[in-house]
């Protein structure tokens, strides 16, 4: 539950405005505890490595975590994000491979923190896990049916969709075009064509649990309805995710909570993300363009990724290309290379930037602000500046290393020159040139730019980046 603590709320110093799905129009975010923000994201099923779509999610909402915290303070915003660890891919996924369930949910739960990590995503306050939340599940269906919005069929527990008036508002589906639309074959237990299950029986070596009606697992909708509840409440501000699951998912949530808690209770605001493309083309295993953070990380740094995935606004459509990842790599390569100086005492966001921000998160905007910031720094190099242009930075999640570890950095089994090579070539080099032996100071600058290494000579000696 989140509650107000006796700490002192911080006031926040500008308005935050977001795009509510389920008003369709920006609004003014409004806290239900003033001083307080508990937001909502739905996390991964963890059955496989995330690819880059999964990856979007994290990051906005990872920005937007980063923004909530600058306006109200650290300790008066809740992040919970959960794991969803049990779920019929999970199943599928144990039956195809042989592997235990609970070690293909550890070792891909391990590898989405790892990976998200590496993109520079803060940890959520919270990651609670679908298998630790069973009696609230159970309780929660308990009371649906108690309320004639649920009923039990064959086994199954079913939402009895026909018992919300309002169902379908998020998505702007009525019911009559929800049964008209369904393309899924209609089980003979339900009564609607769009009930959907809140319990299932679970046979043979399917993860289960004793219910009242019988051994099964919860539906994936509940999960997350049962979740946000234990912790933030039965109202809370801001819930996200990405937008392929504003139907059926974040539909059904709202029908589970609402109709259990009454109208106007579960989130206030309703953020989604756009979709992705790669390279101009839906992104699938049959295309040979799926593409996991795993191995895209492989070849490229977590920042870079990071800055090619805001570089598009959050709520557009994105299209993941090569020349978009180089694009984020060069301009990051000119934002480090303006902090060479040093990082400068602790200072505020620029802030053109921080007003990008809370206009619906406007991160091209935000980027165009922290490039002008990097502006300054090239300009003057005073300190005030370094440190406004990594406030800013901070607030994106970005320039995060110290600048001569991000020029080092080079991809995994990359076939280059190891750091102390270069540093003895580069010794070897000032050696000729105070003996004035230029043909061989030449002729080792020549080595290294083969190996992609690029010298930099300056007032302070030489640097050297990898190209």
């Amino acid at each position: 539950m989140f509650r107000v603590s006796g700490a002192a709320i911080h006031s926040a110093q500008m308005t935050i405005r977001i795009y509510n799905t389920l008003a369709r129009a920006k609004q003014d975010l409004e806290p239900v505890t003033p001083g307080r923000v508990g937001m909502y994201v739905c996390g991964p099923t963890v059955y496989d490595y995330a690819h880059i779509g999964n990856a979007r999610p994290v990051i906005v909402f990872d920005v937007l975590y980063r923004l909530l915290r600058h306006e109200f303070g650290v300790g008066n915003v809740k992040y919970v994000r959960n794991i969803t660890d049990v779920d019929d891919k999970i199943i599928a996924a144990a039956d195809e491979s042989g592997e235990e369930i609970g070690s293909i949910t550890a070792r891909t739960t391990e590898a989405f923190q790892a990976d998200m990590a590496a993109l520079g995503a803060l940890p959520p306050d919270e990651e609670p896990r679908a298998t630790g939340h069973i009696p609230e599940m159970i309780a929660l269906i308990e009371d649906l049916i108690a309320k004639d919005h649920a009923y039990e069929a064959d086994g199954h527990v079913l939402f009895d969709v026909s018992s919300m008036a309002g169902y379908g508002r998020l998505s702007r589906h009525s019911q009559d075009e929800l049964i008209a639309g369904s393309r899924v074959e209609v089980a003979p237990y339900k009564r609607n064509p769009t009930d959907f299950v809140l319990w299932k029986p679970s046979t043979g070596s399917q993860p289960g649990w004793d219910g009242p009606w019988g051994f099964g697992r919860p539906g994936w909708h509940l999960e997350c309805s049962a979740m946000s509840e234990k912790h933030l409440g039965v109202t809370f501000d801001i819930h996200g995710g990405g937008q392929d699951l504003i139907f059926p998912h974040h539909e059904n949530e709202i029908a589970q909570s609402t109709c259990s808690h009454g109208a106007g209770t579960f989130a206030k605001y309703w953020m989604h993300n756009g979709y992705l493309q790669v390279e101009g083309e839906k992104m699938s295993k049959s295309l040979g363009n799926f593409i996991t953070v795993h191995d895209l990380l492989k070849a490229h740094h977590g920042e870079t990724i990071r800055l090619a995935m805001l570089m598009t606004h959050y709520r557009q459509p994105i299209n993941w290309t090569a020349d978009g990842l180089a694009q984020a790599k060069s301009q990051l390569d000119g934002w480090y290379g303006a902090l060479r100086g040093g990082r400068g005492e602790a200072a505020d966001a620029p802030s053109a930037l921080v007003e990008a921000l809370s206009d619906d998160l406007n991160t091209p905007l935000a980027i165009s602000a922290l490039h002008e910031a990097a502006g300054a720094v090239n300009k003057s190099g005073a300190a005030e500046d370094v440190a406004a242009l990594h406030a800013g930075a901070d607030l994106l999640g970005l320039l995060q290393l110290d600048p001569e570890d991000w020029f080092k950095w080079q991809p995994e089994g990359a076939a280059s020159l190891a750091d102390e090579e270069v540093d003895a070539l580069i010794e070897e080099r000032d050696a000729a040139r105070a003996e004035k032996n230029f043909a061989r100071a030449d002729k080792i600058r020549d080595q290294l730019a083969e190996a992609g290494i690029l010298l930099e000579d300056g007032a302070q000696g030489t640097t050297w980046k990898r190209a």
